[in-house]
């Protein structure tokens, strides 16, 4: 009986286990599928180029559909880590305008960073914290208490999207901070990238005359001039890191009143 009962414990483990993890191994196979694929070349200003009469077509008939798809589109490269956002902000710009298109790479963005946040911490979360001994369990515990701000300076500031969704995950972040953090932290670049991409009209149409006049001429390396990811200039990056210095503002102040709550003390 007692040998029965422990062979049903241990398969509702590795059940749990196999649920657990089924999410993180999908996302994996996913992600080496893309790459081997090289989904990740497609997301690019000459696919736009290449389709641009039917894609134009195709928001003119469905506009909301359009978006949406945009929105998935986004998402799917957020989640299978693809350097393709700047990209993609400023085609969203170019095809939706700069509100709807900043709007739309925003959502986009938070939506596939959740995605991948959910399942690091569906996968690893507390478990692997309370492995990693009490060091690190103090400093998540500091992260949490500021976690809304930590996560808003790290969407802020130029580091990958998949840093800040495994250390968020794995500090046991609460879902409502993440998303909320992470969506104020992608406001700035992404309407910005988009307000450029909104202004694009005449350069496109320039370089999409180029491209079929070079394809035309039975060339074979014909490509655009242009890539959208220059835009990520040292300027913007500058000014994006301010405001994520700014974003950390609140914490620095309390952690002072703190501090000097703490020499008064008698």
């Amino acid at each position: 009986m007692l040998l029965q009962r422990s062979g049903t414990d241990a398969t509702r483990r590795l059940r749990r286990m196999f649920v657990r993890l089924a999410p993180l191994g999908c996302l994996l196979g996913l992600l080496m599928l893309a790459y081997a694929s090289g989904w990740h070349r497609n997301l690019t200003l000459q696919t736009l180029v290449e389709n641009n009469a039917a894609i134009d077509a195709f928001i003119a008939a469905h506009r909301i559909a359009a978006i949406l798809s945009f929105v998935v589109i986004y998402a799917i490269g957020a989640i299978l880590a693809m350097p393709a956002g700047a990209v993609l902000a400023v085609v969203g710009g170019f095809l939706f305008g700069a509100l709807i298109g900043g709007a739309a790479a925003m959502i986009g963005s938070t939506l596939g960073a959740t995605a991948v946040f959910l399942i690091a911490r569906s996968a690893f979360g507390e478990r692997l914290l309370r492995r990693l001994g009490p060091r690190v369990e103090s400093f998540a515990a500091g992260f949490r208490a500021d976690a809304f701000f930590y996560v808003m300076f790290l969407r802020l500031m130029p580091v990958p999207s998949w840093f800040t969704n495994l250390t968020a995950a794995l500090f046991a972040v609460r879902l409502r901070t993440f998303v909320g953090a992470t969506a104020i932290g992608r406001i700035p670049g992404s309407f910005l990238l988009a307000l450029f991409g909104a202004g694009l009209d005449s350069m496109i149409a320039t370089q999409e005359v180029a491209y079929r006049a070079c394809l035309g001429a039975g060339e074979l390396d014909c490509r655009i001039d242009f890539d959208p990811a220059n835009v990520v200039t040292p300027t913007l990056i500058a000014a994006l890191g301010g405001l994520g210095l700014l974003a950390l503002a609140p914490v620095l102040a309390r952690r002072l009143l703190m501090r000097r709550a703490e020499v008064q003390r008698p």
